[in-house]
């Protein structure tokens, strides 16, 4: 019933470039990364680097499964690397973004972002993950991605990005490893469009990159010193609080948002997919 739905609906969400798995200390260990999203008691996971049979680096797993059935949610996955197997009998070799939701996703599609040839930096292919998820009767749009290096690609992604997420409706949050500070032009651009929660929060200083790591055989330390990875919101949504996660299980940070959801009754009595 409409009337028992509260007026704001809070959802918590997180962002988490998972690195195939694999920790500081150079050991693919994706059950420390199950735990660490467990913990944190997230609802909405967007995840980058994650692999489905690449290789021995993630033993061939397809972790996108593994972690759905591990954590009880539901899973998407945006394959942007889509490789021939290594031998004839097993599946293709995937690299790219996943989200898990405690919520049903009824409806997901994988963007695949337009490349920039340079004679430097990683050419890697990048996409944009979106899904549509039904939070208790009201749909959402929740985007992933993970975005170059390359200030000229990310120029074209950031735009990209915007455009693929002003065809939906529906409240929307994207999240991910933008690969550039909030000093970056392209995510200034970025924020005319969508609020950066942690801004929002006066955490601008929370920093995701790289993970805190102390090498006991070579002395060498790792702190954090710049924020890549973000949580966006549109004006659907209100941010009631934030943290980010000390952690060494990848070389990034996970980020967490506690948001709202604004005027959920009036949003729940007229929900319709379209093209779904």
């Amino acid at each position: 019933m409409l009337e028992q739905l509260p007026s704001e609906l809070p959802v918590k969400v997180m962002s988490f470039n998972i690195a195939h798995g694999r920790g500081m200390n150079g050991r693919t260990d994706l059950e420390a990364t199950a735990q660490t999203i467990e913990e944190a008691g997230a609802e909405l996971i967007g995840l980058q680097e994650v692999d489905r049979f690449f290789s021995d680096r993630s033993f061939f797993e397809d972790q996108v499964a593994w972690l759905s059935e591990r954590l009880g949610m539901y899973a998407a996955y945006g394959a942007n690397l889509d490789l021939d197997p290594e031998e004839a009998e097993r599946p293709r070799r995937q690299y790219g973004n996943a989200v898990l939701s405690k919520y049903p996703i009824r409806f997901s599609r994988n963007h695949l972002l337009t490349q920039v040839m340079e004679d430097f930096g990683n050419d890697e292919q990048r996409g944009v993950l979106e899904t549509v998820i039904d939070l208790d009767g009201i749909y959402i749009s929740f985007f992933c991605t993970h975005l170059a290096l390359k200030d000229a690609e990310l120029a074209v992604s950031i735009d990209e990005l915007v455009a693929i997420a002003g065809k939906t409706n529906f409240p929307r949050i994207i999240i991910g490893d933008f690969n550039a500070p909030p000093s970056h032009i392209q995510m200034k651009k970025l924020t005319r469009h969508f609020a950066d929660v942690y801004s929002q929060l006066n955490k601008s200083d929370a920093y995701t990159y790289p993970a805190p790591f102390m090498n006991a055989i070579t002395g060498e330390q790792s702190v954090p010193v710049t924020r890549i990875d973000y949580i966006f919101i549109d004006p659907a949504f209100e941010a009631a609080g934030g943290f980010v996660i000390e952690t060494a299980v990848s070389d990034h940070l996970p980020i967490v948002a506690q948001l709202t959801v604004k005027g959920a009754r009036s949003r729940k009595a007229q929900v319709q997919v379209q093209g779904i």
